[in-house]
């Protein structure tokens, strides 16, 4: 793994969390995306050093209202950025982990992602992502 990419959070109103860390942290609006395929409506946030990423569900449906219901607005996982997500993949299967993907899908921003289930990384949502070249 090469580095933490981001932290993302669970919101309500993407418009009023996109406003809320602009003006109260410095944040700048990077990307905004509609991934229809996960439910999400999501937009990346920048600061010199660091990033995070804004979801919010685009309908009853997805799986993250379902965790907003569950758990309310807040930290939804943290993505860590990988050279190989296959092979990620496959070491950490081996090693035992619980994935929630097996393989690895479509994410914003051109990237492949999979996600490890909570239950092995210390109750934690963690996403691996692998940039592709464009």
């Amino acid at each position: 793994m090469n580095h933490l990419d981001h932290v993302a959070f669970a919101v309500l109103d993407l418009d009023q969390s996109i406003d809320f860390y602009e003006k109260n942290f410095g944040f700048k609006l990077e990307y905004r995306e509609k991934l229809e395929s996960q439910g999400v409506e999501l937009a990346f946030l920048a600061l010199s050093n660091t990033k995070i990423e804004l979801l919010a569900a685009l309908d009853e449906e997805s799986v993250l209202n379902k965790f907003l219901k569950k758990r309310g607005p807040g930290l939804h996982h943290v993505c860590y950025r990988v050279d190989n997500i296959n092979y990620e993949l496959s070491r950490l299967r081996h090693s035992g982990f619980k994935l929630i993907d097996t393989e690895p899908r479509p994410g914003a921003h051109n990237t492949l992602i999979a996600f490890i289930h909570p239950e092995s990384t210390g109750g934690v949502l963690t996403e691996l992502c692998e940039y592709q070249a464009i």
